[in-house]
């Protein structure tokens, strides 16, 4: 998304404009890297309790998972870019799939860690917001998600993973701005917990696809061609990280901070 400012050549106008900028963004600084209390246990269960209600209700989960799809582009992109392969851009589906590319050498580490990250990438997301949440950063937790998002726009490039990702950067910003401190924390607590529950779901969807012969062109199948490691090995693997980092951010939300 372009910003374009007009100026009608006053200086006034320009320092006042560059003066609002600057105060919204030392606002939006500091709100944050300022720590805020938890909120209640009950909130926080009842937050996970939500989460988990969308996972596993169907009809909702099927829209709910473009935010998991989103996340699963993201750490392919991620992880592309860290190891140094060229990212040509991402595109996002009705469907709830969606598609990362790059460029680089078709095999070796990069390729492989590429191919890896997407299915266990909203898992460590989450177990990363969890860690956030521990130390008190909610409100920082939302508007980091926000600039992610905003990074991830440059690189989508059909039209619907332009309003899923321009939908989800919008209620995200409208709550981290506008929103009450309580509800700040309670819907960063709820999406925290849905990434590290969401996450699990898209593995056991894989597997019950992959039995069916529906999947032949899967993450784990990729990795299969890559490393002569069976794609069901790898689908344990996604399986034991996501369920790791599950139970492992849970506890960092609900046990006593250090």
């Amino acid at each position: 998304m372009a910003l374009t400012t007009l100026s009608d050549g006053g200086a006034t106008s320009g320092g006042g404009v560059a003066s609002s900028v600057g105060d919204v963004v030392g606002q939006i600084w500091d709100a944050a890297v300022t720590p805020v209390a938890p909120p209640d246990p009950a909130v926080v269960a009842a937050m996970g309790v939500l989460a988990l209600a969308v996972v596993l209700v169907t009809p909702v989960w099927r829209v709910a998972r473009h935010v998991i799809t989103i996340a699963h582009e993201g750490a392919h992109a991620l992880a592309a870019v860290l190891t140094g392969r060229r990212l040509s851009g991402i595109r996002l589906h009705s469907d709830t799939s969606g598609l990362t590319v790059s460029s680089g050498r078709p095999r070796g580490f990069g390729m492989v860690l590429t191919a890896f990250m997407g299915y266990v990438g909203p898992g460590l997301i989450g177990l990363g917001a969890a860690a956030l949440l521990r130390q008190g950063y909610a409100v920082g937790l939302l508007w980091l998600l926000v600039l992610l998002l905003a990074l991830l726009l440059l690189q989508i490039r059909n039209w619907f993973g332009l309003w899923s990702v321009l939908v989800s950067g919008a209620a995200l910003v409208a709550v981290s701005w506008w929103a009450a401190p309580a509800v700040q924390s309670a819907v960063a607590y709820a999406v925290t917990w849905f990434l590290l529950l969401g996450a699990v779901r898209p593995v056991l969807e894989l597997q019950s696809e992959r039995a069916r012969g529906r999947a032949a062109a899967s993450d784990a199948d990729i990795l299969a061609r890559l490393t002569r490691v069976p794609g069901l090995v790898w689908v344990g693997v996604f399986l034991v990280v996501t369920v790791g980092a599950a139970v492992l951010g849970g506890w960092w939300i609900v046990g006593p901070a250090t």
